[in-house]
C-alpha cells in the first residue's frame, strides 16, 4: 500500500485526498519508483480543476525525483538504484509509482532530488520555449509575464545567459526585485504601471519580438500589444483562467502577428527530444547559469495548502512536496 493524493471530482483544493494505494509490479517497459521529492505546477491545478479533463478518479501531479526500485520486462533505459526525474506524467503525488522508462531521466551527480523535482517539468518548459518555439537569440529583447514564479526565474537567467535583454512582469515591488535578481533587466509591476506604456518605452516604441504569457486571461491583450510588426505571442499556460474565443483576423492589423499555444507533452513525445531537451537543463544548471530556486515545501498530505498558494499568487520560484 503506498500514500497518494487522489482526486475524485472536478473542483477546487478540496477534492484531493490522502488515500492508500495498491501499487502492482512494473510490467514491460514499466519502471516503479519511490518519491524522494515531487513537483507542484500549475497544470496540476488545471487537472484538478477541470480545466484539462483527465480520467478520474487520478493521482495528481505530474512532476517527481527519486529512486528505481523495480524495471519490468525489456527495461534497459535505468536500473534499479539509479537517480531518476522526470516531467509529464500525471499521477506523481505519491510515495511510489509505476511509469514508463522512456519518460525518465537520470539525474547527474551534483544534482539532487529536491532539484529534480523541482526544476523538471518548469524547466524543460523554458527549454522548448526559448529555444525551440520562438529561438532567442543574442540581443534579442524578450517579454517574460510571471517573470518571479518557478517557470519565470528559470527563464530570466536561462535567457540572460543566452545574452538576451529580458523584461519582467510581477505584482508586487518584492517580486520584481526577485526577477531583477534572477537576470530580468527590467521588471514592470502590472498592478502600478501600465505593461504596454512600460515596455515601449524600454523598446523605444519598437515594441518585442517574442511574449512568453503564461497567465492567460489577465494578460492576452496586453501581450498582443507589446509585440513588434512580425511578433510572437507564445501563450503556453492559463494561471489567470484560459483566454476566451478570439478573432485571429485581428492579427493581421496589429502586425501580422504570430499566435501560438504550445505545450511539453509535443515536444517530449519523441524519447530522443526528451533526451536533448533534459540534457541542456542539465548542463545550464550545473554549470551554475541557472539555479533552482525552492521556495515552498510541503508534506505530501499538505498538497491541497500547497494549491490554495499556488493559485493565490502567493508563491515564488518552486515549490515541492516531500514524500518522507
Amino acid at each position: 500500500m503506498t500514500k497518494a493524493i487522489v482526486f475524485n471530482e472536478y473542483g477546487g483544493p478540496e477534492v484531493l485526498k490522502v488515500t492508500g494505494i495498491e501499487l502492482p509490479g512494473p510490467g514491460p517497459g514499466e519502471v516503479a519508483i519511490r518519491h524522494k521529492a515531487v513537483g507542484i505546477n500549475f497544470i496540476d491545478t488545471y487537472q484538478r480543476s477541470g480545466l484539462y479533463k483527465v480520467p478520474l478518479p487520478a493521482v495528481a501531479g505530474n512532476e517527481g525525483a527519486g529512486v528505481v526500485e523495480a524495471v519490468g520486462e525489456g527495461v534497459t533505459r535505468v536500473k534499479v538504484g539509479d537517480r531518476v526525474a522526470y516531467a509529464g506524467r500525471i499521477g506523481a503525488y505519491c510515495e511510489q509509482r509505476l511509469i514508463p522508462a522512456d519518460r525518465l531521466c537520470v539525474l547527474p551527480d551534483g544534482i539532487g532530488f529536491e532539484q529534480g523535482a523541482a526544476m523538471m517539468l518548469k524547466g524543460l518548459t523554458v527549454q522548448y520555449l526559448i529555444r525551440r518555439t520562438y529561438r532567442v537569440l543574442r540581443n534579442d529583447t524578450v517579454l517574460f509575464h510571471a517573470a518571479a514564479g518557478g517557470v519565470g526565474l528559470i527563464a530570466c537567467q536561462w535567457l540572460k545567459a543566452l545574452g538576451a535583454k529580458v523584461i519582467g512582469t510581477a505584482g508586487s515591488e518584492e517580486k520584481c526585485r526577485l526577477a531583477r535578481d534572477h537576470g530580468a533587466d527590467y521588471c514592470i509591476n502590472y498592478r502600478t504601471e501600465n505593461v504596454v506604456e512600460k515596455v515601449k518605452e524600454i523598446t523605444k516604441g519598437e515594441g518585442v519580438p517574442v511574449v512568453y504569457d503564461g497567465v492567460g486571461k489577465d494578460t492576452f491583450e496586453t501581450s498582443l500589444q507589446c509585440l513588434r510588426p512580425f511578433g510572437m505571442l507564445v501563450s503556453f499556460g492559463n494561471a489567470s483562467g484560459p483566454v476566451p474565443p478570439f478573432d485571429i483576423n485581428r492579427l493581421s492589423p496589429m502586425g501580422s502577428l504570430y499566435l501560438t499555444r504550445p505545450g511539453l507533452a509535443t515536444y517530449t513525445a519523441k524519447t530522443s527530444d526528451l533526451d536533448t531537451m533534459s540534457r541542456e537543463l542539465f548542463e545550464v544548471v550545473a554549470a551554475g547559469k541557472v539555479t533552482i530556486e525552492i521556495n515552498h515545501r510541503y508534506r505530501l498530505e499538505e498538497a491541497a495548502q500547497a494549491h490554495r498558494d499556488l493559485e493565490s499568487r502567493a508563491t515564488t520560484g518552486s515549490g515541492i512536496l516531500l514524500p518522507d
